[in-house]
């Protein structure tokens, strides 16, 4: 794990040696206008790609992909394209959080990186601004492209019958979700347990750490002692939560605090600025059978709107769900790239175990039935099975949208590379003579070839 770390932070830090350690002999291998390509970025991209779990990609596709960035900075430069000041410390500010996150420690991401914070956040500045420029001046190029039904089915008539994709079982689905409230006596009973460990700690009986590795009921710090690496500005945050740490001094204690997660208690290890690490301890109240049955209850009434069809799911969703994030899905379930396919492998498995109970079929809504979420906590849900297609060869009735986007994808690019055989010649090029025979580089038709050094 460490090792994919480094090569990611080494991509970070505009794709020079690590540490005490060189990651490759350097020397510039391409140069587009005064933008210049070396051969370590060439190195570590290929790297990086791996570390995502992608396969090596050939050198060749890399500098022509690293020539055509530079080129489309330059333009940019001329175009005026517009990349703020806080669009790229908003950027480099979410890159370091995830590696002290993953480090532990600013100290230990500093002492393996061989640089201070602030080192790193000037380094970061110049490629994150070129990359957001490079993208700004694409987007403008290839702004308007459409795709036509018939150019889509011409796309696809010409790949050979034996290269078309493979898909597994792919589903629609989306669920209506209430959170059954815990009584006030079971409340009362976790923020005294919570008031005892606080006691515990404050008298130097017991660890927070400790502590929290036996009690707390966060699935995602309970082994790592309830730490958490925390920014006042981080959305993703609960906003009281935030605003009970930063509240705290070093080695305090908060009293306990109610979130939309349960109760905590919170202290603060160390603070910087906007940036801290904390420990929590979460209780998440425990729901009885009476608060689940009337749980039940009300979504077996939902159910039988949407049923009789006096009610759209849509609807639905927005009135009654308590899933935050699905009220901006209308329900639907999202795969990690951000589409609502879903393959079996992506669902929670009470939800797999449902499907496989129930025989659900599409546009059918299931029973109300009881589930545990990722947070641990418990709640009572609807599902709807929008569409399930069959494990299948692509083809055009089914995979109409997939296949319009690798389209249009292919239209913009075309148009990109019409772009540049239209202006490659206002740019200085060299490209190391290494490179000379790479064929998808014979369009850069001005290059001078340098001898290796």
């Amino acid at each position: 794990m460490k090792n994919v770390l480094i090569t990611g932070l080494a991509v970070l830090l505009g794709f020079t040696g690590f540490g005490q350690e060189k990651v490759v002999a350097d020397k510039i291998v391409g140069i587009v206008g005064d933008k210049i390509v070396l051969k370590s970025e060439i190195f570590i991209a290929n790297e990086d790609i791996k570390r995502q779990g992608g396969l090596e990609q050939n050198e060749c596709a890399i500098l022509d992909g690293m020539l055509t960035q530079k080129a489309l900075v330059l333009q940019a430069q001329k175009d005026s394209i517009p990349v703020t000041d806080e669009e790229v410390d908003a950027e480099i500010d979410q890159k370091i959080r995830y590696f002290v996150s993953q480090y532990g420690s600013k100290e230990a991401l500093e002492q393996i990186s061989g640089r201070s914070i602030y080192q790193m956040r000037e380094d970061f500045k110049a490629p994150i601004r070129e990359q957001r420029m490079a993208a700004g001046m694409r987007g403008k190029i290839v702004d308007g492209v459409k795709i036509t039904p018939t150019e889509v089915k011409e796309y696809f008539d010409k790949i050979p019958k034996d290269s078309l994709l493979f898909y597994e079982s792919e589903l629609q689905i989306g669920q209506i979700v209430v959170y059954p409230k815990p009584s006030r006596d079971i409340e009362l009973l976790a923020i005294e347990e919570l008031n005892g460990y606080k006691k515990e700690v404050e008298s130097g009986s017991k660890q927070f750490k400790t502590l929290a590795t036996l009690y707390s009921d966060d699935p995602g710090s309970k082994d790592n002692g309830g730490m958490y690496q925390i920014n006042r500005n981080d959305k993703q945050w609960d906003p009281v939560f935030l605003a009970n740490a930063f509240r705290l001094k070093e080695g305090q204690v908060s009293p306990v605090i109610k979130t939309k997660f349960g109760y905590h208690i919170i202290q603060m290890v160390s603070r910087n600025g906007d940036d801290a690490v904390i420990r929590h301890i979460l209780r998440i109240p425990q729901i009885m059978e009476a608060e689940s049955q009337e749980a039940v209850a009300k979504l077996d009434s939902i159910r039988d709107q949407l049923i009789a069809g006096t009610i759209s799911f849509g609807e639905a969703v927005s009135k009654y769900s308590d899933d935050e994030y699905s009220k901006f899905t209308a329900g639907m379930l999202l795969a990690r790239d951000g589409s609502n396919y879903l393959t079996i492998d992506q669902l929670d498995k009470s939800l797999v175990l449902l499907l496989q109970n129930t025989k659900l079929k599409a546009g059918e809504f299931s029973k109300p039935s009881v589930f545990t979420d990722d947070r641990g906590k418990k709640g009572v849900r609807v599902v709807y099975l929008l569409s399930k297609s069959e494990p299948h060869r692509e083809n055009l009735r089914d995979d109409y949208n997939k296949i319009a986007q690798r389209a249009l994808e292919e239209k913009r690019n075309n148009v990109l590379q019409k772009w540049f055989q239209a202006r490659i010649t206002t740019y200085y090029i060299m490209i190391d003579k290494d490179y000379q025979y790479c064929p998808n580089l014979s369009k850069w038709e001005t290059k001078q070839f340098a001898s290796a050094k």
